[in-house]
């Protein structure tokens, strides 16, 4: 795919243009947004990897709420009712009869709010970073520090989004995450939509979840706890949890890879896909990322080096540092790097 697909528009019955795009051909996927610029996602390097990758096997659906990105302006109304507006009008416009619903962030109570009162049109779900009761994955301490920031600093907000929050680092991707949350809405709509947000509650609806779900959780120990997932994953009545390895709380970063093969398979088959061991006898399996600061450690980098190489702090090779040593059982560069000839690692 050479350029960004075309924006088309579908019509809420409340009146409201929603910005959506489409690619790819295979099971309809929406996936479905939270502050969201469509346009301006396709410039993150990581999330067209993604776009690209999914669409080879799913047609892809993408679309930005009311408020947001392309999608007109005039917000209004940002609770639950309006964001299935939203949802319904898109799948109207593509005119498909059943869907996959991938439910990411703050669109994850929408995406279970549909499955339940929509069921015969909803194939397969799978959900990340929120929650039931949004409240749940919107309390802890460093979210509700970054939320103080919207109405106070926008910029600094949009900044500490990206690399903070989301965990995109210090490289391009942080760079082009951070310009689209800049440019998704004004702090007006965005203190309106994250106080919406936080109302948001569908826990009385998980029960009547009849597509299989998958819940995937990745997130540092101080932002969404892995028992608010696990909760979300036991309320349907087909859920599945899988935690993924690393700390960055979003996909297609830390492991882009295996994300993507673990999404894809889900929507075609209902299948779980791990993916293949990185590299051949590690006792646990390393990450994406895991492996590329692996290879350079093997040439001799230093972590200065290798952080210039991979767009992140040095902070963050020392951590992935310390997990691949503690999984290949090793205590030193040398040892790691021994280690990496032995088996072959690229």
């Amino acid at each position: 795919m050479t350029g960004e697909p075309e924006v088309r528009y579908a019509q809420t019955s409340d009146d409201i243009a929603i910005a959506y795009q489409v690619v790819g051909s295979g099971p309809v996927t929406i996936w479905m947004p939270s502050l969201s610029n469509i346009r301006a996602q396709w410039r993150v390097p990581a999330l067209r990897m993604a776009y690209e990758r999914l669409s080879q096997d799913l047609t892809l659906v993408l679309y930005d709420g009311r408020g947001t990105g392309s999608s007109d302006r005039r917000a209004g109304d940002l609770g639950l009712e309006a964001h299935l507006r939203d949802l319904e009008a898109v799948i109207e416009a593509v005119g498909a009869d059943r869907v996959n619903l991938l439910g990411y962030y703050h669109a994850v109570a929408t995406a279970v709010a549909y499955a339940a009162t929509e069921p015969q049109r909803v194939d397969r779900m799978l959900l990340f970073g929120g929650a039931a009761r949004m409240r749940d994955a919107m309390s802890p301490a460093q979210t509700q520090a970054l939320l103080s920031l919207v109405e106070q600093d926008w910029d600094l907000f949009a900044d500490a989004a990206a690399t903070a929050w989301l965990g995109w680092g210090s490289g391009e991707n942080a760079g082009r995450v951070a310009e689209a949350f800049r440019t998704a809405t004004t702090p007006a709509v965005a203190r309106d939509w994250f106080a919406e947000a936080a109302r948001l509650d569908v826990s009385n609806l998980l029960d009547r979840v009849v597509a299989p779900t998958l819940v995937l959780h990745r997130q540092a120990a101080s932002q969404i706890p892995v028992e608010v997932s696990r909760s979300l994953a036991d309320g349907v009545r087909d859920g599945r949890l899988v935690e993924l390895e690393g700390s960055t709380p979003t996909l297609f970063v830390e492991g882009g890879a295996r994300d993507l093969a673990m999404v894809s398979r889900w929507f075609l088959t209902g299948e779980v896909h791990r993916g293949s061991a990185p590299t051949s006898g590690a006792a646990t399996a390393l990450t994406t990322r895991e492996q590329d600061v692996l290879r350079l450690i093997a040439t001799g980098r230093t972590n200065a080096s290798v952080a210039r190489d991979l767009g992140i702090t040095e902070h963050t090779v020392e951590r992935h540092a310390a997990n691949l040593y503690r999984k290949l059982g090793v205590r030193s560069r040398a040892e790691a790097t021994a280690w990496a000839i032995r088996n072959g690692a690229d």
